[in-house]
């Protein structure tokens, strides 16, 4: 355990993060998996609204620093190939 104070603030300040981190991490989770259900679905109006959904907050995710530019542009090309393959189908 810490024993001085700064030591005690860098485990709360740890605790805080590490907290954050995982709603972060979830919330992606989750809003790529809408979109996935939509696609398999073959729903084109919901995956739409799914895919628009899904970029805005990939990319607000960038803005807060959470994930680097370059990883939300992947994810987000992913999930638009995936949209434009149900009108293909």
């Amino acid at each position: 355990m810490a024993n001085n104070k700064s030591a005690k603030k860098r485990v709360l300040q740890t605790a805080v993060k590490t907290e954050r981190n995982r709603y972060y991490r979830t919330r992606i989770k989750n809003i790529v998996k809408s979109v996935h259900e939509a696609v398999d679905a073959a729903d084109k109006t919901a995956a739409d609204a799914a895919f628009k959904v899904a970029n805005q907050q990939i990319h607000s995710l960038v803005s807060k620093g959470f994930i680097k530019k370059q990883t939300a542009a992947r994810k987000v090309s992913r999930l638009q190939k995936m949209v434009n393959k149900i009108e293909a189908a």
